[in-house]
């Protein structure tokens, strides 16, 4: 069983940037401060023309829409239904990205005059991607043209198998397989024969030029409107936020800010957000969960309809209700992540991946419970609920796996699947089940070192604390937003030790602490680590954190938002046999005294280091790690219970403590 609470109590591996000349010549060269010029060489600028359009992407134009292959005869073929005024449906797909993508299409062709439809497949009795059932009903019904947001070039059968006199546009952005679909036209910047420069643009994004391209044919005009919907879908998908991705977000977000469209007014209000600026954050982890919880739950229509609406009443109650939903949406999550680790009971170091099983586990919400996952036991989770005799599962991964490459390896097991490097989906049938597991986790084994399942924690300088200054940090600003392959900057500081250090909210959940000097000290915040409290004045530590300005009673002054608290070097001692043996008395001790072992991993370090001598709290957490797989600790409500070993213990058989001794020996054989 593993003990931490918190993903927080993980050590994580540094990876600090060194320190450039050219940084600093870069910085001299667009008259910016010498840390600015660091982050944009460390994100692969080189040239000061490249600087600039980094931090002002609002001056640099979008790329012209017909660089992508097949935008011509696509924007052309939705203009000739425009004036015939033939029936049009927009088929998107049921997440945040596809509900954007259907929603700025539609109000375009709209406002072109057209006569223009969606529909959005259900999660659930449809599944993703092109329904063949569903494009009969369609044609069925007089749709004479289908145009495809977000999903449909892995549909090539489904295509080629469409009757009816429809003719159909794909625009998508997933990896197309060895044969694109036969359609009318496919708008994908990953065709191989595609030219558009862009390649990681959103489904939204996609669509957002095909927008571009109907403008520029119809009416001879640019187009930039419905922004703050292309900056939602765009945030939500996490697709890298450079380029063409990084205008959109960039200008979006000053559209939300200035004059949103009614539906996002509505989600910014009943979000609280109303009078905050907003930034990606808020769109990634208030707004768009909101707009997810339609297709997670019940209809992603819910979610379309109000990005689509002009309402402001109908607008309100929509958002109210998806608000409920997610609500509802975030009970589900936390009742499945409960049952999925009660499944890893057993879990050990040396488990390279995680697959839990669930009978119908609701499929809108174990996508999120695999990420959750992976952010607490940093290992590739794959995540499977069952229906009827097959399961369905969504699989996030790790940095150093590739995770269709992995699933590749696997495809004997599989029924099908499908996805990227860091996410995936699949099914497979319930007999395969442990057959699938096995080769999964070996398909991991043999493609990822021990080191790679460390987390990381990429610090873009070291830098002390009390060394910012309000100027210097609102001058940080000019990165953003920030996001997926533009992350906001950490810095690190190293051998720390707070002058206070305090539990605050409620319950004491979160950690304050004054860093610096007594003469210049500026306070840092923990989230969700109170219980460090206890032993952070009594050990040097290694902060990585980012700098912000707090504003109080009209005085801004600098402030620390922490991301990692790790003991330092010389604190970081694992413990060996002996200090094993010391720990594990005094743990015997604290039984005897009151039948359990109270209080957390922090707490215990207090109470050893102050009774017997000082280690930090890594130490005991290594040392509880280790009599837990050991088998003579548990963990209860009552806190930790001591169970009296039947026989000798022999440490080998901890994976932590084995793993450790395999890497010292490794080392030593280096050496």
């Amino acid at each position: 069983m593993r003990w931490e609470e918190e993903e927080k109590n993980v050590l994580k591996e540094w990876i600090v940037a060194q320190h450039t000349d050219e940084g600093d010549a870069l910085a001299a060269e667009i008259g910016v401060t010498p840390i600015i010029g660091q982050l944009l060489w460390q994100r692969g600028i080189r040239t000061a023309e490249e600087a600039r359009a980094f931090l002002h992407p609002a001056d640099t134009p979008f790329h012209d829409p017909f660089l992508m292959a097949d935008m011509e005869r696509g924007a052309e073929r939705v203009l000739c239904a425009v004036r015939r005024d033939e029936p049009i449906v927009i088929y998107g797909d049921y997440d945040v990205d596809g509900m954007t993508a259907t929603a700025l299409l539609m109000r375009s062709i709209r406002t072109l005059g057209g006569n223009v439809s969606y529909y959005i497949p259900n999660r659930f009795t449809e599944g993703y991607g092109l329904n063949a059932d569903a494009l009969q009903q369609i044609a069925g019904e007089g749709c004479r043209l289908l145009v495809t947001v977000d999903c449909g070039i892995a549909s090539v059968d489904t295509v080629a198998e469409a009757t009816g006199g429809m003719d159909i546009v794909i625009t998508d952005h997933h990896l197309p397989g060895q044969m694109l679909p036969s359609a009318y036209a496919v708008m994908n910047p990953h065709r191989a024969d595609c030219a558009y420069p862009e390649k990681n643009l959103a489904g939204v994004g996609v669509a957002f030029k095909l927008v571009q391209a109907l403008w520029q044919m119809e009416r001879e005009e640019s187009f930039a409107e419905y922004l703050d919907i292309a900056a939602l879908g765009t945030v939500a998908d996490l697709v890298p936020l450079v380029g063409e991705n990084r205008k959109i977000v960039q200008m979006g977000l000053r559209q939300m800010a200035e004059h949103p469209c009614v539906g996002i007014r509505a989600l910014i209000e009943v979000a609280g957000l109303a009078d905050k600026s907003i930034n990606t954050g808020q769109v990634g982890f208030q707004l768009a969960p909101r707009l997810n919880a339609a297709g997670r739950l019940e209809t992603a229509r819910h979610g379309a309809e109000l990005l689509l609406t002009e309402d402001t009443a109908c607008a309100s109650r929509m958002a109210g209700e998806l608000n409920a939903l997610n609500t509802e949406r975030r009970d589900l999550e936390q009742d499945i992540l409960a049952e999925a680790e009660r499944q890893l009971a057993d879990f050990t170091p040396d488990v390279p991946a995680i697959v839990v099983a669930g009978e119908e586990w609701n499929a809108g919400v174990i996508g999120i419970v695999a990420s959750r996952l992976v952010e607490k036991y940093y290992r590739p989770s794959i995540v499977l609920t069952r229906r009827d005799d097959v399961y369905k599962g969504s699989c996030r991964s790790i940095a150093g796996l590739h995770l269709y490459e992995a699933l590749s390896a696997c495809r004997d097991t599989l029924i099908q699947f499908g996805g990227h490097a860091m996410a995936a989906g699949l099914t497979l049938s319930c007999e395969r089940l442990s057959d699938f597991r096995r080769a999964f986790s070996e398909a991991v084994r043999t493609r990822l070192t021990a080191q790679d399942f460390i987390p990381k924690v990429a610090v873009s300088a070291l830098a002390a604390p009390a060394d910012w200054t309000v100027e210097t940090v609102e001058e940080l600003a000019l990165l953003e937003p920030y996001g997926m392959g533009n992350p906001r900057p950490i810095f690190g500081v190293r051998n720390v030790r707070p002058q206070k250090a305090s539990s605050i909210g409620a319950e004491g959940k979160h950690l304050r602490m004054d860093i610096g000097t007594r003469e210049h000290h500026i306070t840092a915040l923990y989230w969700n680590a109170g219980d460090l409290a206890t032993v952070l004045t009594e050990e040097d530590s290694d902060l990585a954190y980012t700098p912000s300005i707090n504003e109080w009673q009209g005085e801004r002054s600098v402030q620390c938002m922490v991301d990692t608290v790790t003991p330092a070097a010389h604190e970081r001692i694992f413990p060996e046999r002996e200090l094993l043996r010391r720990i594990y008395a005094f743990l015997r001790s604290l039984a005897a005294e009151d039948g359990a072992i109270r209080g957390s991993a922090p707490v215990l370090t207090h109470r050893f280091s102050y009774t017997m001598e000082h280690i930090s709290h890594y130490t005991m957490d290594c040392a509880l790690q280790i009599f837990l797989e050991l088998g003579v600790l548990n963990v209860s409500s009552e806190g930790w219970n001591f169970v009296p070993p039947q026989g000798t213990m022999e440490l080998m058989d901890a994976p932590t403590y084995r793993q450790h001794q395999e890497r010292k020996e490794a080392t030593k054989n280096v050496g």
